[in-house]
């Protein structure tokens, strides 16, 4: 191990990477009721779904690890299976299995541009101090996610968003936006106390109150309402359910009436976002964990993405919407997660999620969500690092931080951070200094947002 991942140079040890793949484990767990729940609208079978995720999430974490010999896991990403599901084969009507062809093509696509070094190239191309903007966004964002899964932030009619009533329908929203924050507390106290794991021990801290909370009838169960028993469920299942989906994306005979525009245009909305959240997920935790170089470039960077593009085209043939690398990989980082040893770890739970599956999505909502908002807080301080005594680099960096909470999209911050830095130095007389493909891809962002 010491040879293959190069522990003692990247000042980390087994146990160290091992605590930082569970714990990135734990926070991604979600996926494998999630991703399920999101894709059957599409027809597809639940069972055959989540064992899809797990393997997908299973083949791109080890690749991820034995290529890049990096930290970060990936899974199915969220935004891009709802899209799937309830726009392509939806409001749309397509089939599933062509939404899956789609992916599959787009993973091949990513191939050849990671091969070819147009994915780090782009990745090159985004300066440096709009790559710590970026950072401090995701960061942001993640903390918003977290909110939310514990429910302390709600929807609001007047304001959008707002704090929950602790009082209405408190043994199920309210307890676990009350038990979320006890959590975050009991993290932050480890932190400050340097206790080893501290993120991973919030989790399971606070999903056993949750169990107590539960057979004290403080917590209740609501299934309508999403609110499911937080004690693991031996259902019956399946292994051999994933053939219903494995290959289908090759089943043309039920994509018969697609015109080939119509496939371009699905295709390209799932390329778009799947390529910018990959490159701002690798941004933002690359960032956390000190991994850019001097320039802002990640060594490496063209083993990463081209695990991650081949783990899209698998997904796609084993029957899942777009894998991607996930931003919850930064809570492993911040447990000290080094090097494709966490990742190995990581990757292999979710080989062993497929038998103890009804463990894993046991874990609710709230027991994940106060380790997002605490790596929320990790990854917003390199906005101490940003040049705000320079307009130039400091207002792009400034927009494309809060345009990814506020717009619910990493993709979407960086391209509102992308059109903003060549705008703002083009009209500042400092267009020189911007690289010519920051003018391409901002140019391209703009026909995006006219064009899909």
């Amino acid at each position: 191990m010491e040879s293959f991942f190069k522990l003692k140079e990247n000042g980390t040890t087994v146990k160290t990477e091992v605590i930082a793949g569970v714990t990135t484990f734990m926070t991604m767990a979600y996926i494998l009721a999630v991703n399920p729940s999101i894709l059957s609208a599409s027809g597809m079978d639940s069972n055959a779904i989540l064992m899809a995720t797990a393997l997908a999430a299973f083949v791109g974490t080890i690749l991820m690890a034995l290529l890049a010999n990096y930290p970060f896991a990936l899974a199915p990403g969220l935004g891009l299976n709802a899209y799937f599901a309830y726009t392509v084969c939806g409001a749309m009507g397509y089939s599933w299995q062509f939404a899956l062809f789609a992916v599959f093509v787009e993973g091949i696509i990513f191939v050849i541009l990671s091969v070819t070094r147009v994915r780090e190239a782009i990745f090159n191309a985004i300066p440096l101090q709009l790559k710590k903007g970026i950072s401090v966004g995701i960061g942001l964002f993640v903390a918003f996610i977290g909110f939310q899964n514990a429910k302390i932030v709600v929807n609001s009619d007047s304001t959008l968003v707002t704090v929950v009533d602790f009082r209405e329908n408190f043994n199920t929203v309210g307890i676990g936006a009350l038990l979320a924050i006890i959590g975050l507390f009991i993290i932050i106290v480890l932190h400050i106390k340097n206790v080893k794991g501290s993120i991973l021990i919030g989790i399971l801290a606070t999903w056993v109150l949750g169990m107590i909370c539960q057979a004290t009838g403080l917590y209740q169960i609501d299934v309508d309402n999403g609110f499911y028993s937080l004690y693991p469920s031996w259902s019956s299942f399946s292994l051999g359910a994933i053939g219903q989906t494995f290959g289908q994306c090759f089943n043309f005979g039920a994509m018969e009436g697609v015109s080939v525009a119509n496939f371009l245009v699905i295709m390209f909305s799932f390329l778009f976002v799947d390529m910018f959240d990959t490159i701002g997920t690798l941004i933002g935790c690359a960032n956390k964990a000190n991994m850019l170089d001097k320039d802002g470039k990640l060594p490496r960077i063209k083993q990463a993405l081209l695990a991650d593009a081949v783990a899209t085209s698998a997904g796609a043939v084993l029957g899942t919407s777009t894998t991607t690398t996930f931003v919850e990989s930064s809570a492993g980082v911040s447990e000290g997660g080094r090097t494709g040893l966490a990742s190995v770890v990581t990757g292999l739970l979710f080989l062993v999620a497929i038998i103890f599956a009804p463990v894993f999505t046991a874990i609710p909502g709230f027991a994940t969500a106060p380790a997002l908002i605490f790596v929320g807080f990790l990854m917003i301080t390199a906005v101490v690092d940003i040049d705000f005594a320079d307009f130039t680099e400091a207002l792009p960096a400034y927009l494309a931080m809060v345009a990814m909470p506020l717009l619910y999209s990493i993709s979407d911050g960086i391209a509102v951070g992308f059109i903003s830095y060549v705008v703002v130095n083009l009209f500042a007389g400092k267009a020189k200094k911007v690289s010519p493909l920051m003018y391409v891809l901002a140019v391209l962002f703009v026909l995006k947002y006219i064009l899909l």
